[in-house]
């Protein structure tokens, strides 16, 4: 049994160790057990009876990617780390010494070596909630770096509509930073399961740098510290999701951590219909969204069982050809659901021709009925950006993603730009 407060995962086995991807106490973490595996079958037994070793990382909010590993008989495991102030980490793991050395790390140019938090000693990558468990000697490895000298990045839990707590990261600029004035924005998934990615990003610097924000909110219907935080934002508790990102962007601007006036909404894919979904609810909350290959058109794609997903999105939207799920689908769908006459928020939402999981039209469908539905100023603000080569991940390459992501942020510092209305 992994424990009480253990989520078991993911799972790799090799010849002389097990390797159990798990959440603990809500943190993600990574240990090996040595094999074969000693047990009483006559009792119950937690994977902390099996003297795990539990890898030691770089903080909590440390993600974790298996790095390659090949070979069966390897003792050694390698991994990738990575946080929102720590660059890509190549560390292998001697799982038959229980010690590690540092391979590789990513280089971030425009960076002085002033600005950067050596750890000389390897002690801060020993600084876990598993600390008490891990006896990792020094091993002559080389240093590592991170930036929390120059980009501070909290956990914070926000309160939603129904009392639960949400956990929410906020990552800012030491220098650049105003508090109650900087813009900021928002990312939210919340659906399959999947954990929202908050890895190393070096494109995120060049708004970190001009005082923005980026805030990361692990609502219901993602991955959490156990399943029921699944179930919990799905089928007929998807709403959960959208009342926990409002709940979020509240607090971000409640607690003056920015602007009120100057908060923006990032989706992609099913964290479209999250956006979509809260600026529908909400729409004088954001200042701006984005929205890319986004599920908007959930009633109709959801009743096409001829398209690639529609099936298999019934374990996690439910099947609208019931009536009970039909009527609760159609009371969240971003486009039936788009409010007359109101003033919206600007958006950029984008498409891709060639998306075999989010058809093109969604999008299509979406901005026009926006455009005829708002106000005719706001109208003019809702911009539909179409890929044609592209699929559900956009262009290849990594020339094309730098040109995607300088459109996003151009986009972004115009639309945010400081104006006598935001100054009040």
């Amino acid at each position: 049994m992994p424990g009480d407060d253990i989520c078991l995962e993911d799972m790799d086995i090799f010849n002389g160790h097990l390797i159990l991807f798990v959440n603990k106490e809500g943190s993600p973490s990574i240990c090996s057990i040595d094999m074969p595996i000693d047990f009483d079958p006559e009792r119950e037994m937690e994977i902390d009876d099996f003297n795990p070793w539990y890898f030691p990382l770089p903080s909590n909010m440390c993600t974790v990617t298996p790095g390659s590993n090949h070979d069966f008989r390897n003792t050694v495991y390698r991994a990738v780390l990575s946080s929102p102030v720590t660059p890509d980490l190549i560390v292998d793991y001697d799982m038959s010494r229980r010690t590690f050395s540092i391979v590789q790390q990513e280089d971030v140019t425009n960076i002085t070596r002033d600005e950067l938090n050596y750890d000389k000693d390897n002690k801060k990558l020993l600084e876990m909630s598993h600390e008490k468990e891990t006896n990792v000697p020094d091993n002559g490895s080389p240093v590592w770096k991170d930036f929390s000298d120059k980009y501070v990045c909290e956990e914070k839990e926000v309160v939603s509509h129904d009392g639960v707590k949400i956990p929410l990261t906020v990552l800012f600029s030491r220098s650049a930073y105003r508090k109650g004035q900087s813009p900021g924005l928002l990312h939210g998934y919340g659906a399959y399961g999947e954990t929202l990615d908050r890895s190393w990003c070096s494109d995120r610097l060049s708004l970190l740098d001009r005082g923005w924000v980026f805030a990361f909110a692990d609502v219901r219907g993602g991955a959490g510290a156990d399943p029921s935080w699944h179930k919990s934002g799905s089928g007929l508790n998807k709403l959960n999701s959208i009342h926990d990102y409002v709940s979020c962007g509240k607090y971000l601007i409640n607690e003056g951590l920015i602007h009120k006036h100057r908060l923006g909404a990032h989706g992609v894919s099913a964290g479209g219909l999250l956006v979509g979904s809260a600026v529908n609810m909400y729409p004088e909350l954001f200042r701006a969204a984005i929205l890319k290959v986004p599920f908007l058109d959930v009633v109709n794609t959801l009743l096409d069982p001829s398209l690639p997903l529609t099936t298999l999105d019934y374990e996690e939207f439910g099947n609208p050809q019931n009536r009970a799920f039909f009527k609760y689908i159609r009371s969240y769908s971003p486009y039936d659901n788009i409010p007359h006459g109101v003033c919206c928020p600007s958006m950029l939402v984008s498409a891709s021709f060639n998306d075999s999981r989010v058809g093109v039209w969604e999008a299509a469908k979406w901005v026009a009925k926006i455009r005829d539905s708002a106000c005719k100023r706001c109208s003019c603000e809702v911009i539909l950006q179409t890929n044609i080569t592209g699929g559900h991940f956009r262009e290849g390459g990594r020339f094309a993603r730098c040109r995607e992501t300088a459109f996003d942020y151009a986009y972004l510092i115009k639309v945010m730009a400081p104006t006598q209305d935001l100054q009040k």
